[in-house]
């Protein structure tokens, strides 16, 4: 009788071993997947895998005899009552040449709203090649209730893409953006204790 109360003593201790190792295995595997999207994005923007663009500081001191077709992609994502477009849909610059293109966008509703625009270039082996000088990705955008902006985008496209066997082919890019709803702005304390709204990022 004993025997048995023992086995079934040890049964239970093996259970909750594999429950524990389980439960352990999922947390692990949640918090890799969590880390995994910043760490992902972060490898697309130092390669340009994937598509995405290199940000830069300084402009191309070299420029091509040869032009390049740039064309614009504008989308919202569900959940952020906004209008996005850009003011040209095509551009034509050299290879090398420094080009700002604008875009409009406008919140349609009676709310402050937040977004972060996310891009990408295709074909995707020209996003290494894509440098932004400014953008207005670079930061979240804070719109006031029925508020329009113009916004800018800064750039030139590398004329090493013009060397690599993969890209030396290619006349012709899309830079794609889609805004994304983030959390709204909080307010900030001042050192006299008020509270004064969080101030706007462009």
């Amino acid at each position: 009788m004993g025997e048995v109360t023992k086995s079934t003593k040890s049964g239970s201790r093996n259970n909750g071993l594999v429950v524990a190792m389980c439960l352990s295995f999922v947390i692990g595997m949640s918090a890799m997947c969590a880390a995994a999207v910043p760490l992902y994005r972060l490898f697309c923007q130092v390669t340009g895998f994937n598509g995405t663009t290199q940000r830069v500081d300084q402009v191309s001191n070299v420029i091509l005899d040869k032009s390049i077709q740039v064309s614009f992609d504008a989308n919202v994502a569900p959940g952020l009552p906004w209008d996005f477009k850009p003011l040209q849909k095509t551009v034509s610059p050299k290879i090398g040449e420094t080009v700002e293109v604008k875009f409009m966008i406008e919140n349609k509703s009676d709310k402050m709203e937040r977004g972060q625009a996310m891009f990408n270039v295709t074909p995707l082996e020209a996003g290494v090649y894509f440098n932004k000088v400014q953008c207005f990705c670079f930061n979240e955008t804070d719109l006031a209730p029925r508020e329009k902006r113009e916004m800018s985008v800064v750039f030139y496209v590398d004329p090493e893409i013009t060397k690599a066997v993969e890209t030396k082919t290619i006349n012709a890019l899309t830079l794609s953006y889609t805004y994304y709803p983030r959390e709204g702005a909080k307010p900030v304390a001042s050192n006299d204790g008020t509270v004064t709204p969080a101030e706007k990022k462009l």
